[in-house]
């Protein structure tokens, strides 16, 4: 009787809320090892906790290389790695000219730093790790899948600072992928639309119940699950790569002018 070859580790940075924790969760029911890497190492504790032995919780900060290359290692030490999911970002609305006067320079600097920035921080440890460790039996070392936003394309007003650093996250995609193919390692980024997340959970219901409505099939938020099982098909179609895949029901954000008083 052949043996099955254990399964292979994951890491999802961001991973003890929203579109992240979904990911853990999916990625550990598909039997592989999971590190749970977040700011909020006690969520990521609690996450670990409830998963059971075959999840490991780390602390990290984005914004930090070298938090970032400590807790890509703490999961390579954990399991073989092989797939790294970043979905670690913040949100922010701030317009260019506004009653408060012009976007301010520090808040955009704060949301290139930790959605681009950590991106990179992400992918670049991810490239280290991941062309380190044995090939399956097709060469592949491993796939990384960022996460971008349908802002990189759709950004509405107050969106200046978000929908740059997406639209640079979706930017890295390619030319990642194309960099690391020598080393088998596949990088794509998924570009959600509107999701169930903590991002939008302290919106008033009438705005979230308007957000829903927008969406032209489903006409609802999208489910953290939703994303995560498009992860797991990253994960498992070789194909996709280099790829920034929207996951939206169709939505295209509008532009909603402001009308005078």
């Amino acid at each position: 009787m052949t043996i099955a070859p254990p399964a292979r580790g994951a890491i999802v940075i961001g991973g003890a809320s929203g579109l992240g924790a979904a990911t853990v969760r999916a990625l550990h029911a598909a039997g592989r090892p999971v590190t749970i890497a977040d700011r909020d190492a006690d969520a990521a504790r609690a996450l670990a906790g409830e998963l059971g032995e075959r999840a490991l919780a780390v602390e990290v900060d984005v914004t930090d290389d070298a938090q970032v290359g400590a807790a890509l290692d703490a999961a390579a030490a954990h399991a073989p790695l092989e797939v790294v999911v970043c979905s670690a970002g913040i949100g922010w609305a701030e317009r260019l000219a506004g009653r408060r006067g012009i976007h301010a320079a520090d808040s955009f600097a704060r949301v290139i730093g930790v959605n681009l920035t950590g991106s990179f921080h992400v992918l670049r440890h991810a490239a280290r790790v991941l062309s380190a460790t044995e090939p399956s039996d097709d060469g592949q070392h491993g796939v990384v899948v960022l996460t971008a936003s349908i802002a990189a394309e759709d950004g509405q007003a107050g969106q200046v600072a978000y929908a740059a650093s997406k639209a640079a996250v979706a930017g890295m995609a390619l030319p990642a992928a194309r960099d690391l193919a020598e080393h088998g390692v596949r990088v794509c980024a998924i570009a959600p639309g509107t999701f169930e997340t903590p991002l939008l959970a302290g919106l008033p219901a009438p705005a979230r119940a308007q957000l829903a409505a927008s969406v032209p099939w489903p006409p609802r938020l999208g489910a953290p699950e939703e994303y995560a099982s498009l992860v797991l098909e990253v994960v498992r179609n070789r194909m996709l790569n280099g790829a920034v895949l929207r996951l939206d029901g169709a939505l295209r954000m509008p532009y909603e002018p402001r009308r005078s008083a």
